[in-house]
C-alpha cells in the first residue's frame, strides 16, 4: 500500500489541516499519509479532522517543534 508524506512544515491554520483532507480524498482504503508539520494547532485539528472523515491516526509525535501523524484512509 502507498504511503504519502505530506510536508507542510512552516504552513499556518488551517492550511495543513485544508492539505490533509485533500491527501486522504485521493487516497484508497488501506493507503497511508505521513503528515510533517510545525502549526502547534494541528495537534488539535487533524485529530478532529480525522474524527469526521473516520480515518485511523496510527501515530503521532512531536519532535524539537516538528509534528508527525501517520494516518491510515479506511
Amino acid at each position: 500500500m502507498p504511503e504519502t508524506i505530506l510536508r507542510l512544515q512552516g504552513l499556518k491554520c488551517p492550511l495543513p489541516v485544508l492539505h490533509t483532507r485533500k491527501a486522504l480524498r485521493g487516497l484508497a482504503s488501506g493507503d497511508v499519509v505521513v503528515v510533517e508539520c510545525t502549526d502547534p494547532m494541528a495537534a488539535i485539528d487533524i485529530p478532529v479532522l480525522l474524527q469526521q472523515t473516520g480515518d485511523i491516526l496510527e501515530t503521532s509525535r512531536q519532535d524539537d517543534g516538528l509534528l508527525t501523524f501517520r494516518i491510515r484512509k479506511s
